[in-house]
C-alpha cells in the first residue's frame, strides 16, 4: 500500500499505531523519472536488536515505481509485527546488511517505513480526498559498492511484553551452560515420535498453525511411519552466539541445527502431497534452522523461539 505523508486533522490524535512495515530495495535506475527500476541480486541479512533473524534472498527482476511519491516495490518486506518474540515493547532497532551478488555492481538500496494505525484518516491532496491507515512514513537512500548497512529504530508499543525481555544479557557461555544447551537440543530431537505430545504443544504455541487440523490429518505420524528422522548435531557440532541481549543462539557450525537425516523419505509419506506438505511445515516449525535460548535468574535455560 501506498505510504502516505498527510496532514492529519484532529481525528487523526486517537489513532493507535499497531504496526510497522519496513521494506527494503537494492537497484539500479532512475526512480524519479522511470516506473520501473532493477533489483540487485544479493542477499539481505536481518538483525532485530543485535540479534541475528534471518536471511532473504533477493532476485534480479524489475520492480514498480509507484505513485507521485516514487515508491519502489520492496524485494524485502518487514511487517514487525511478524517477527515475533524477538521485538521488544518499546524501542527496537532493525539492521539490515545487504551483499550484492555481484560485489563490483554500483547500485542504489533504499530503506523506507511506515507506521500503521488502527483508524483510517483522510486528508485532501490536489483536490481529491484520500483515506490511509498510514503514518510516519519515511526513508533513506544509498549508493555505492559491496555490502551496504542500514539501521532503522522503531518504537513497537503494540508487541506484548514478555518475562523474558527483562533477563540479563548473556555476554559469555561456560562450559556447563553449552552442555546444558546441548542437552537441550537433544531433547527436542526426541519429541518426534509417538504420542508427540511435546511437538504438538510446541505447534499449539503457535497461533498461526492449526493445530486441530495437523492431528486430524496425522501427518507427523504419517511422516514417522514413512521412516523421516531428525539428524540429531553432537555437542562438538554446535555453534553458539551471544550479543549481550538475554537470546542466545544455537546453531550448527556447517549449517541448519535441524535437517532430515533421510530427505529421500518424505516422498514416501502416504496420503499425497498435501500430507507431504503439511508434515514438511509442521517438522519445520519444531525443528528450525537455528534455536534462541534464554536463562532465566535461576540459571535454567528454556527456548523463547
Amino acid at each position: 500500500m501506498l505510504a502516505l505523508v498527510l496532514l492529519l486533522g484532529p481525528a487523526a490524535a486517537s489513532a493507535t499505531i499497531i504496526n510497522v512495515e519496513l521494506k527494503f530495495s537494492p537497484y539500479v535506475g532512475t526512480p524519479a523519472k522511470e516506473d520501473k527500476v532493477e533489483s540487485v541480486a544479493g542477499v539481505a541479512a536481518i538483525f532485530v536488536n543485535g540479534v541475528p533473524y534471518g536471511e532473504q534472498p533477493v532476485q534480479q527482476e524489475s520492480l514498480p515505481v509507484m505513485f507521485k511519491e516514487r515508491e519502489i516495490g520492496p524485494a524485502v518486506w518487514i511487517p514487525v509485527d511478524s517477527l515475533g518474540p524477538v521485538v521488544r515493547r518499546g524501542k527496537n532497532t532493525i539492521r539490515i546488511e545487504f551483499i550484492p551478488a555481484d560485489e563490483e555492481v554500483s547500485y542504489r538500496a533504499r530503506l523506507s517505513w511506515t507506521s500503521v494505525t488502527d483508524a483510517e484518516n483522510t486528508a485532501a491532496d490536489d483536490g481529491k480526498t484520500m483515506a490511509t491507515n498510514q503514518t510516519g512514513a519515511g526513508r533513506e537512500e544509498k549508493s555505492g559498492k559491496g555490502r551496504m548497512i542500514f539501521e532503522h529504530e522503531i518504537v513497537a508499543d503494540f508487541v506484548p511484553d514478555l518475562p523474558w525481555h527483562h533477563y540479563d544479557g548473556v555476554k559469555s557461555l561456560s562450559d556447563d551452560d553449552k552442555k546444558k544447551l546441548a542437552a537441550l537440543v537433544l531433547k527436542r530431537v526426541g519429541l518426534f515420535k509417538p504420542d508427540f505430545k511435546g511437538l504438538y504443544e510446541i505447534l499449539g504455541r503457535n497461533e498461526r498453525v492449526e493445530l486441530e487440523k495437523i492431528k486430524e490429518v496425522k501427518c507427523v505420524d504419517a511422516a514417522h511411519a514413512a521412516g523421516v528422522k531428525i539428524d540429531a548435531p553432537k555437542a562438538e557440532e554446535l555453534a553458539f552466539v551471544t550479543t549481550g541481549n538475554p537470546e542466545v543462539m544455537i546453531t550448527r557450525r556447517d549449517g541448519k541445527l535441524f535437517r532430515p537425516a533421510n530427505p529421500e523419505s518424505f516422498v514416501k509419506i502416504k496420503g499425497g502431497e498435501e500430507i507431504q506438505m503439511c508434515a514438511g511445515i509442521a517438522l519445520s516449525l519444531v525443528f528450525p534452522p537455528q534455536l534462541v535460548v534464554v536463562r532465566d535468574p535461576a540459571g535454567a535455560w528454556a527456548v523463547a523461539y
